[in-house]
């Protein structure tokens, strides 16, 4: 297996860990996030962890995709290529902030909630103030960042031929929507896991996952540009 070869195959696979681990996180957080009385009541703490766990994965994959792309991508633009890579590792850090607020309020719960002096009012507050902060990396993060992410991929792809023309334009429409949707979420037009906001990440979604799969089956299309000597 040639050196090109080989990075579009990892990176294939570290496209598909990041929807996996992305849909588990959310799912085990569930809750946390959305029990106001979770930080006073019995909880879940195992679900909670194997939540945290998942988007700890999710944080390292999407640094992989990036790291693992940029020998290939430089050599059509290296600005917007490492504006790639750093793009991704803003999206991991602040994944890893939600991940913190999360199990912030796990700590809380078993340290206070059980005392005799605890203020259970005063813990609710706290509680959903560090619930609210996961609220905001999550629009940041797999909203914001993610949208702006995906374009500078999609156009790189596009300029560089590297992917079929299809699979770089449903990025390009992708990334806006999931950008503009984020817009939209922000002023308060609707919820971020609502109707509105699932059909707006279904063509970002199509796009890692039909992009992971092209690279994992086939490889980047052949490109003049990509020397093999330059990869080694």
């Amino acid at each position: 297996m040639n050196p090109t070869r080989k990075i579009a195959t990892v990176a294939g696979v570290f496209f598909i860990v990041t929807e996996v681990a992305a849909i588990a996180g959310l799912a085990l957080y569930d809750p946390v996030l959305n029990s106001p009385d979770y930080i006073i009541g019995s909880g879940a703490d195992t679900r909670v962890f194997l939540g945290a766990l998942s988007e700890v994965i999710l944080a390292i994959a999407v640094i992989g995709t990036g790291v693992t792309l940029f020998p290939i991508l430089r050599r059509q633009n290296e600005g917007v290529a490492l504006g790639y890579v750093c793009g991704r590792l803003l999206e991991a850090a602040v994944i890893v902030v939600g991940i913190i607020s999360v199990l912030s309020v796990v700590t809380l719960r078993q340290d206070l909630a059980g005392a005799a002096n605890a203020d259970a009012v005063s813990l609710v507050a706290v509680g959903k103030s560090l619930v609210a902060i996961h609220e905001w990396t999550f629009l940041f993060g797999p909203n914001y960042a993610l949208g702006a992410n995906t374009l500078l991929l999609a156009y790189l792809m596009d300029r560089s031929a590297l992917a079929p023309r299809f699979i770089a334009v449903l990025g390009l429409v992708g990334g806006m929507m999931i950008f503009v949707s984020a817009t939209a979420v922000m002023f308060g037009l609707y919820e971020q896991v609502s109707v509105w906001g699932s059909i707006a990440a279904v063509p970002v979604f199509a796009w890692e996952v039909t992009l992971a799969v092209r690279l994992i089956a086939k490889g980047f299309k052949p490109s003049p540009w990509i020397r093999v000597v330059d990869l080694i």
